[in-house]
């Protein structure tokens, strides 16, 4: 049953200064591992204390939130962005409080932000596909519990993104 545009999913950081609110269902939950989703996990990984965003298998689980659903409700301030090159658009977003990966914005193209599904508290969709996994760490296996696929570039996904940019297309 799909969820009503009603319900709000909270992400926090370790600590709770930093509050985020997801309005209504994510665009997808997916687990990336894409080499630069692995080196933004390592780099946050090296700040003092901070939470993995990486699971166990080495992939990066994202929430992805249309835009105009996600908002920071508690601790802007707080947040730091920082790029993996200088000329990338995509930026990591890191609760300078407690070094909690947020969320990843990959600029002003793009209409959704990923949000580091071990941020939020509570139930969540269940994951819906794993991508990039040609890039997954060596000796990983990985299970058959959804559709692992090889690049970004899978049916489900791209048609998911493009039915969220439907809507925030039809308000301009």
């Amino acid at each position: 049953m799909p969820e009503k545009n009603d319900v709000i999913r909270i992400a926090t950081c370790a600590c709770g200064q930093v509050e985020l609110e997801g309005r209504g269902p994510p665009i997808i939950h997916v687990e990336c591992y894409c080499d630069d989703c692995q080196e933004g996990g390592r780099r946050i990984e090296a700040l003092p204390n901070a939470p993995s965003p990486r699971g166990p298998l080495g992939g990066t689980d994202f929430l992805l939130y249309r835009k105009d659903r996600l908002r920071v409700s508690r601790g802007e301030s707080l947040l730091s962005g920082f790029k993996l090159k200088d000329a990338s658009a995509t930026k990591r977003l890191v609760a300078t409080c407690c070094n909690s990966g947020m969320f990843m914005d990959m600029g002003p193209g793009p209409h959704w932000f990923s949000v580091y599904r071990n941020r939020f508290t509570g139930e969540v969709p269940p994951l819906e596909l794993r991508t990039c996994t040609r890039y997954k760490p060596a000796g990983v296996e990985l299970p058959n519990d959804v559709p692992n696929h090889a690049s970004f570039l899978s049916v489900r996904f791209m048609t998911k993104l493009f039915l969220a940019w439907l809507p925030m297309l039809m308000k301009r």
